[in-house]
């Protein structure tokens, strides 16, 4: 995986809960070259995604990441999660172009995976894409800014 060289200098925030532990184990055994911040789980006992939702959300609006990657069972919960903080934009993801687009024209900043219901090829190849897509700005920046802006009173 050569092909992420836009986030080699980010430190990457990870995070799942126990039902996206293997899927998390797997990716970060699959990029080494990355630098991983990684927020828990570290087992397949029961815990609660919001929890690690939030945790990886809290790094991002801090600013002690630049990026973020969640896992749960299907990636809806533990990104409804992240996405309650205005800091973050993640996006659930299971294809690379919702991938490419979501870096595009979105500016996410975390990436979602379904543990259950994709494989860890198909989540290598959409982080990887994620990774190494850049925001186009343009018409896109103002869309962006709403995004943060919207939630805040």
């Amino acid at each position: 995986m050569a092909d992420y060289i836009l986030a080699m200098t980010l430190k990457i925030a990870i995070a799942s809960d126990h039902a996206g532990f293997a899927m998390k184990t797997a990716i970060k055994d699959a990029f080494p070259d990355l630098d991983w911040l990684d927020l828990g789980t570290n087992s397949e006992s029961s815990v609660d995604y919001p929890d690690y939702g939030t945790k990886l959300a809290a790094a991002i609006a801090k600013g002690e990441v630049g990026k973020g990657v969640l896992v749960c069972g299907s990636g809806v919960g533990i990104s409804i999660a992240a996405n309650r903080n205005p800091a973050v934009r993640c996006v659930l993801c299971s294809d690379e172009t919702t991938a490419r687009l979501s870096r595009q024209h979105n500016d996410a900043n975390v990436i979602a995976f379904g543990g259950r219901l994709i494989g860890i090829e198909t989540a290598k190849a959409c982080l990887n894409t994620f990774l190494s897509t850049a925001f186009d700005g343009g018409r896109h920046a103002g869309r962006v800014e709403k995004l943060s802006s919207c939630c805040q009173s």
